[in-house]
């Protein structure tokens, strides 16, 4: 019974392994329920990760957030062209440089990012910067220019929402020594001021470098003058210029106070004002020079005439003197000696008032300066033009130019009178350059000759004692500012505008400083011959021979010029020997130096 038993339960059980019931049945079934959705929840996942792949790989406006990721980072980057001196050296030039930006879409923690970007970017500003890493564009610039460093450091953090946009930023070498020729860029790389902004449309997309009349080794003899002036005399600024006597090409052109271009917010303020070429000034005793031009080029007086300085002059209400009257008949070498208002106010009279603005409009002197920059000042010229403005213009009140105006004219008077227009890039063929004629070669000449009078006899002497032998031609000028209601006698402007070498000249050189102090060592004068006139003399000496020049010393065909230079014999018979010993006195007495202003 037990063995028939236990093949029931054998028989059993191999029925039960072939077809399950019951409640096994229902268990193997549930099994296989769950295995097929497990397979179909799987098999879409695999879907949902190819096509994230192929979303990712086709589409990649919708990546991930990504640090270091450019905008179009193969397009090329649109070059400004570089600036060089007239010898080729760069002063103005672009470098790749790198810009952070943000997709706000993209930035996770704010906080967090904002705190790790003010780590390796102190500079920003937190309050800024976590507005900008929450605003709602797409597109925001947290940081333009980064110096390599700084793109190395935030590209580390590998913080999401940051990208990097490649670009270019202007850079000038020589710092400030340029910055009122060059001006700047502003941060989109498009010029703002200075030759910058002047050739903008010339400077974008490369190309040729621009190449300037500057000459960077005269520039920074004449920026260190010019400085070491301003601050022995404690003035406000001023301008220093060379300028080529037959090209009218600048050579150089230093306005202070000056800026850094490589950090475009000194252009702020005073720094930023071109006294040079924006400013315009009562020109003064200077513009003497030009009034003896007009008259001997008219034939209204000859060099050997003269007028009656006697006494003071009325014209209208007012009265012409002399700060140290001679009390007599003076020549024209003499009124330009002695700078006697009154000898040429009656020059000027009797050019008459059409034919002086006829030559002063001639000059260039009665509107803006062609010169390539957008900061230039517009002369004041006196409405209604009466015959006090006559006489006033003849000694350099009355009318304002700028420092580069009256440059370019007392080039056109030593140059054998032709003016051709202020540049500031360099010209390739010089001799072909087209100009007006305005003074006639006799005319210039006798111009020459005066001028050179002025510095071997007159206020103009400090400027020969340091031009170490270069034979210098020129004029000082000293005038009150303009102020409220007239004029101010504790603020001047002093100037002085030279040739050299006179007796061929090849350059212009103007100094005018700003409200300059007088000092111990010059017995407390402020004026042209004690300030300006050392300042040119200097920058003759230290740069005649960058451009050269030879002194003149020991050469025996020019001995007779270190007093009187070529077609000045007539010059010599119109000096009385009694004005001779006169002029040998005050060459003794520094004190009446200032009787010739």
């Amino acid at each position: 019974m037990i063995a028939s038993l236990m093949q029931g339960d054998l028989f059993d059980f191999a029925r039960y392994r072939g077809t399950p019931t019951g409640r096994t049945a229902e268990a193997l079934e549930t099994g296989r329920s769950r295995l097929v959705v497990t397979g179909l929840v799987i098999s879409m996942a695999f879907m949902a990760l190819g096509w994230r792949v192929v979303d990712l790989t086709l589409f990649a406006d919708r990546a991930e957030p990504r640090l270091a990721r450019s905008v179009n980072p193969l397009a090329p980057v649109q070059e400004r062209a570089d600036i060089v001196d007239r010898n080729g050296i760069v002063v103005a030039t672009s470098l790749p440089a790198v810009s952070l930006y943000v997709d706000p879409k993209h930035v996770m923690d704010v906080q967090e990012t904002a705190d790790k970007l003010i780590r390796v970017l102190p500079d920003l500003d937190r309050e800024k910067l976590e507005k900008r890493l929450s605003s709602r564009g797409r597109f925001v610039y947290l940081k333009r220019n980064l110096t390599p460093e700084q793109h190395y450091a935030v590209n580390r953090l590998g913080l999401p929402g940051l990208q990097f946009e490649r670009g270019e930023r202007r850079v000038y070498p020589q710092g400030r020594l340029l910055s009122h020729v060059l001006g700047v860029t502003d941060i989109d790389g498009r010029g703002t001021a200075g030759i910058e902004r002047h050739f903008e449309s010339k400077l974008t997309g490369g190309g040729e470098p621009l190449q300037l009349s500057i000459d960077l080794r005269v520039q920074a003899i004449a920026h260190e003058v010019l400085s070491d002036t301003v601050r022995e005399f404690s003035a406000l600024g001023g301008t220093a210029i060379v300028m080529d006597a037959n090209t009218s090409e600048l050579v150089a052109m230093v306005s202070l106070p000056d800026f850094d271009p490589n950090r475009p917010v000194e252009l702020l303020g005073e720094a930023g004002f071109n006294r040079a070429t924006k400013g315009v000034y009562e020109m003064g005793s200077t513009f003497k020079l030009l009034t003896a031009a007009m008259a001997l080029d008219s034939g209204v007086v000859a060099i050997s005439g003269g007028y009656d300085a006697s006494k003071p002059m009325r014209v209208a209400r007012f009265s012409i003197t002399d700060y140290h009257a001679k009390n007599r008949w003076l020549s024209v070498p003499e009124i330009l000696i002695y700078s006697s208002n009154i000898g040429a106010a009656k020059m000027a009279l009797d050019v008459g008032t059409k034919a002086q603005q006829t030559y002063l409009g001639r000059l260039g002197l009665l509107r803006p300066s062609p010169v390539e920059l957008p900061e230039v000042g517009h002369p004041l010229i006196p409405s209604p033009w009466r015959e006090i403005s006559t006489v006033t213009i003849s000694y350099g009140h009355g009318l304002s130019v700028s420092p580069v105006q009256l440059t370019n004219a007392i080039a056109t008077t030593v140059n054998g009178g032709i003016r051709r227009p202020t540049t500031l890039i360099r010209q390739q063929a010089p001799e072909g350059i087209p100009g007006a004629r305005v003074f006639s070669p006799d005319t210039s000449a006798k111009m020459r000759g005066l001028m050179r009078l002025v510095v071997s006899r007159g206020s103009g002497k400090n400027a020969e004692k340091e031009a170490g032998g270069y034979l210098i031609g020129g004029k000082t000028g000293t005038a009150e500012k303009i102020k409220a209601g007239g004029y101010s006698d504790k603020a001047n402007i002093a100037s002085f505008v030279g040739a050299f070498p006179i007796h061929a000249p090849r350059y212009v050189v103007c100094v005018v400083v700003d409200e300059p102090k007088g000092t111990k060592e010059t017995f407390g004068y402020a004026t042209g011959g004690w300030v300006a006139a050392p300042a040119v003399g200097r920058i003759v000496q230290r740069t005649a021979g960058i451009m050269g020049i030879s002194p003149e010393y020991g050469m025996p065909h020019l001995a007779a010029a270190r007093d009187l230079p070529a077609d000045a014999d007539e010059v010599a018979a119109a000096l009385k020997p009694a004005a001779l010993r006169e002029l040998k006195n005050v060459s003794r007495q520094p004190e009446q130096v200032r009787a010739a202003e």
